[in-house]
């Protein structure tokens, strides 16, 4: 009983998230949420009570799959400045491939405007910043480049792009955008001694690297 919870579960969120996703958080009804997970609506109220905490889980479930991207990262060991770039291409693969992760995404737009809730990005830029900080102790950020900026203004830019790719291209070119992104970015950041190996960074993909 307790595995088939579970994946009723996960049938309600993936079912909320396919809404979400297309319709946003106040154009999505409940009943909608019903239809698209195929359960009847006691089911759906057993598992999640209002509208709210459906949203909530949606975003909690992607918050959990972006922070696997830093860790699917960081097991490759590469250098923190490579780390970076690959962690952007990873979130971005994340919202090509997986429904859940595009819901929350706009859920956390639409209702950061609403709530002011900034849990998801100051999080982001905490890792970014982080990165940013060994890439400094490494040798490859500019000893008057301040690490913080680079988590504000990495998760800041991604973001942007990640939206007008999504509206122009359905985020088809969304690969290219974030090359575009790091090859103007780090030219700006990076350390005299890996100045002309921005081509190879901005190229750096999670997939490429561990193979």
């Amino acid at each position: 009983m307790q595995e088939r919870a579970k994946i009723s579960r996960r049938q309600i969120l993936q079912g909320a998230a396919d809404r979400f996703e297309v319709t946003g958080y106040g154009s999505t009804s409940m009943n909608d949420i019903v239809s698209a997970a195929r359960m009847t609506k006691g089911a759906v109220y057993f598992h999640f009570s209002s509208k709210d905490e459906l949203a909530q889980a949606v975003m909690e479930e992607q918050h959990q799959i972006s922070i696997s991207a830093f860790s699917a990262v960081a097991a490759t060991g590469a250098p923190a400045l490579e780390q970076l770039v690959m962690v952007c291409h990873e979130m971005g693969r994340q919202l090509v491939a997986d429904s859940i992760v595009r819901a929350g995404v706009r859920l956390n737009l639409e209702l950061a405007s609403v709530d002011g809730s900034q849990g998801p990005y100051l999080a982001w830029i905490r890792d970014l910043r982080k990165l940013a900080e060994t890439a400094k102790l490494e040798g490859d950020i500019r000893e008057d480049v301040e690490p913080e900026s680079v988590g504000r203004v990495v998760i800041s830019a991604f973001t942007g792009v990640q939206l007008v790719s999504n509206v122009l291209t359905r985020r088809s070119d969304l690969n290219d955008r974030i090359d575009e992104l790091f090859s103007l970015l780090l030219a700006g950041v990076v350390s005299d001694k890996r100045r002309t190996e921005v081509a190879d960074l901005v190229g750096c993909r999670l997939e490429t690297y561990v193979s």
